[in-house]
């Protein structure tokens, strides 16, 4: 709020627009509420009332019905297009209470009919600070939920990540069940959070479970909650997570870690869109949105009977992937910096990366995906000695050079030929070196010739192991 704070008594206190065209009841009513502390503005006309919205936020204004040219009526509807914040209280006579209920439709806070008791008036607009305040609060924390779970969070611009936030906005609108697949590490979670908070459910509760980390007896009772005395432990009832996502989403993680007998059950809540809780046999009814989420090959576990096939399709109706962070190598400076800030935040230290050590960090597969980069830049940050972070704060062996056949080998009988990507890792190999010896090491001209940036050239030399005169790295 934009006030000075609080009474003595605790109410709130604020910044109040008073609009009417009668000068007298106009400064009267300015002078009450100043007397109780507000910050107190006048108008005389809507025209001079929408100015002062302009000008700078307004937690209330107290507007009359009957003014000219702009009746009060129309003054709310446009005062809630400028400044849709403002807690609009209309000042009527009592035959025009129809009129006042209109504004409320309209989106106005209140009506006070005149005359009106000081007391009242005093309440009423007491009232709707309170209610300026926990919008302010809501909204703030929505701003934040949204920063930190929000596409906010989704931090890279490559076209992978790209296409990955386009796809989370056009799904996210629905109630479709989404199943996400990615390795370890990749962010899974963060796509449903961001799936979560740009969802019309974003106000109810976002509620994960991992079912890896809980055994098998104990899942279902997470889940579908239990009765009192249904097992041993159970000393009193309890909900289960499906309920307590109600209306929001619930979010299970690591999904194919499930036994087929449990399974059964999930598909079960998840058709009937009811959950029966352990040792009990009433159904209760819930209205979840499921995400769910995979680091497994689902389809192979489904044609390998580990997964039930219902259940996968149930699960698939719509599918996210996340890509690793070896496909989308050129997000790496800004994800290493954003988590540098956030070490940075924590320590009270001002560290940075420099170019030579973000060049380092690009030349790594990254086996653990953007949490071992996050891990790796914590580290560095924790341990580095001065305020510049180098290569050498990154103990990161470059890609080994993989080893491949000469051209035109067949392989013996029982031995496997190299695989395509190799295959292709051995050309690029071949057309680098080959065009580093044309170009005597000169990297411009060599990814001039090859068609492909500077950079490309240097990370393509970094994960082939070759140096700028030609030789191979040591593995």
């Amino acid at each position: 709020m934009n006030g000075e704070g609080m009474t003595a008594a605790g109410n709130p206190l604020g910044s109040v627009l008073v609009v009417d065209d009668q000068r007298n009841m106009r400064a009267t009513t300015a002078l009450l509420l100043r007397t109780e502390g507000h910050t107190v503005q006048e108008a005389a006309d809507g025209e001079q009332a929408l100015a002062v919205l302009r000008s700078g936020p307004v937690d209330v204004m107290l507007t009359d019905l009957k003014m000219e040219p702009m009746d009060g009526l129309t003054l709310a509807k446009r005062a809630l297009e400028v400044a849709p914040g403002t807690q609009v209280i209309m000042m009527t006579a009592y035959g025009s209470i129809e009129s006042a209920v209109e504004a409320m439709r309209l989106g106005a806070y209140d009506y006070v009919t005149k005359p009106f008791k000081e007391g009242e008036l005093v309440y009423r607009v007491r009232r709707a600070l309170e209610r300026a305040r926990l919008l302010g609060t809501v909204n703030h924390f929505a701003r934040e939920f949204h920063r930190t779970h929000g596409l906010m969070a989704l931090v890279g611009h490559s076209a992978a990540m790209r296409e990955l936030t386009a796809r989370i906005l056009r799904v996210a609108a629905s109630d479709a069940t989404v199943l996400i697949q990615g390795e370890s590490g990749t962010g899974k979670e963060l796509v449903a959070r961001a799936l979560h908070a740009h969802s019309r459910r974003n106000v109810r509760p976002f509620v994960p479970v991992n079912c890896a980390a809980i055994s098998e007896t104990l899942l279902e009772s997470e889940l579908f909650g239990h009765a009192k005395g249904a097992f041993t432990g159970a000393v009193k009832a309890r909900r289960g997570l499906f309920e307590e996502a109600d209306a929001g989403t619930l979010f299970i993680d690591e999904v194919t870690e499930t036994s087929p007998a449990f399974q059964s059950k999930l598909l079960r809540a998840l058709q009937e869109g009811e959950v029966r809780r352990v040792g009990e046999s009433t159904a209760v009814k819930v209205d979840v949105r499921t995400v769910a989420a995979t680091n497994r090959d689902i389809a192979a576990e489904v044609e390998a009977k580990r997964f039930r096939q219902d259940l996968y399709y149930r699960l698939n109706v719509v599918t996210l992937r996340v890509p690793p962070l070896r496909e989308r190598l050129e997000d790496i400076p800004l994800l290493a910096d954003h988590f540098l800030q956030r070490a940075n935040a924590r320590s009270q230290r001002v560290h940075r990366l420099t170019s030579a050590a973000v060049e380092h960090l690009q030349g790594y597969d990254f086996p653990g995906n953007v949490r071992e980069l996050e891990n790796l830049v914590e580290q560095a940050a924790a341990l580095a000695e001065g305020n510049e972070l180098l290569p050498e704060d990154f103990p990161l062996r470059p890609r080994p050079a993989p080893r491949t056949a000469p051209p035109g080998f067949t392989p013996p009988l029982g031995i496997s030929a190299p695989s395509l990507a190799d295959a292709v890792e051995e050309a690029e190999r071949r057309a680098i070196s080959l065009a580093l010896e044309r170009c005597g090491s000169d990297l411009a001209r060599v990814a001039d010739e090859l068609g492909i940036s500077s950079t490309t050239l240097w990370r393509k030399m970094k994960r082939l192991g070759l140096r700028p005169d030609g030789s191979s790295e040591a593995p």
